[in-house]
């Protein structure tokens, strides 16, 4: 059986995480049982709710254990299968972790799917068709629910939910407007991702300035918001949402490190009796697989062009982990193995 180097989480962060919460082991891969496949990754998912699991204080779900391989969202193939589901070549995705191997029990439910590369990249199902997707599926459709013609606006709309965002709400007839950080991310949301409009918060020092160009890109107001910033982002498009409109909250990144974050005009929300919804993806198995249908029709008909960051080698993965809360990925985040 072949040698895992693996990431651990060796310590909680007190504040801001840093590359030292990390380490770097290698193991023995233990032999196969009945039923369990043996995958090898191609690539690991890198995703802000990492962070969050990464404090051992409350949250929707359970800390990462100390000592353990970093929990995370993988593709791969199988090398070796003791399943009779599974055979070795099969393109997988699953929870395998921060490492380059994973042996998974394939009877339990959800922990490995076969996928179709066809006309979707492997990498793919990581981000725009797998859960940054089908999170941005379930935002618009379930909580937001628009109408054709209504305007909804996303927050860190280059991100991998963001792209996705922008495509599905386009196929709805909706006007697009998005918040990223830098020109090179506004244009690529408005030149590659067809956005009506999108706003470089980098260039507004407080929510009164952002608002005003909210005011610019949304002239009709905004019908839906999903949020996955917060904090002076979510101060300034509450000024500008209209009576009766809908927010996804799916992230709140400004608040990572534990900081609170409070609301400058929570009154707003009884003003234009919003409704402002949480969510957590997982909880909501049973719409994957209408949502994976049209992301993968989306990205198929060229409809949908994701744009990935790739890191090189598991060793990367801590460096490109805190690159990505800090903004510095560009799209997708993800490490080739």
């Amino acid at each position: 059986m072949p040698t895992n180097r693996q990431i651990l989480l060796d310590n909680r962060p007190q504040g801001e995480a840093t590359v030292s919460n990390f380490k770097l082991v290698s193991t023995e891969t233990p032999a196969l049982q009945d039923g369990q496949v043996l995958v090898r990754h191609h690539y690991l998912s890198l995703d802000p709710y990492m962070r969050g699991r990464m404090n051992e204080s409350k949250s929707y779900a359970q800390p990462q254990p100390l000592g353990e391989v970093m929990i995370g969202g993988t593709v791969g193939e199988v090398v070796e299968s003791r399943h009779p589901k599974f055979s070795a070549g099969d393109k997988v995705v699953g929870m395998g972790g921060w490492q380059e191997y994973s042996v998974v029990d394939a009877a339990q439910p959800g922990a490995l799917r076969k996928v179709d590369t066809t006309h979707v990249p492997l990498s793919h199902y990581l981000g725009a068709v797998g859960m940054p997707g089908v999170t941005a599926w379930y935002g618009l459709v379930k909580i937001i629910d628009p109408k054709a013609g209504d305007t909804v606006v996303v927050s860190a709309a280059a991100g991998a939910v963001g792209s996705a965002y922008g495509a599905l709400a386009k196929a709805r007839g909706c006007r697009v407007v998005g918040i990223a950080g830098g020109k090179d991310k506004c244009d690529y949301v408005v030149n590659e991702l067809g956005f009506d409009a999108c706003i470089d918060y980098k260039e507004h020092k407080d929510a009164y300035s952002l608002a005003k160009a909210l005011k610019q890109a949304c002239p009709n107001g905004i019908d839906g918001y999903f949020e996955n910033v917060g904090g002076m982002v979510l101060d300034a498009v509450l000024l500008r949402m209209n009576a009766h409109g809908r927010i996804a909250v799916c992230g709140m990144i400004a608040g990572y490190d534990g900081q609170p974050l409070p609301l400058a005009n929570p009154a707003l929300i009884l003003v234009n009796r919003l409704k402002i919804q949480g969510f957590i993806v997982s909880e909501h198995m049973e719409v994957w697989p209408e949502a994976l249908k049209e992301l993968g029709t989306l990205v198929g008909t060229g409809k949908l062009r994701p744009r990935e960051s790739v890191a090189q080698g598991i060793e990367a993965a801590p460096e490109a982990f805190l690159g990505l809360l800090k903004g510095k990925n560009f799209g997708k985040q993800l490490v080739k193995l």
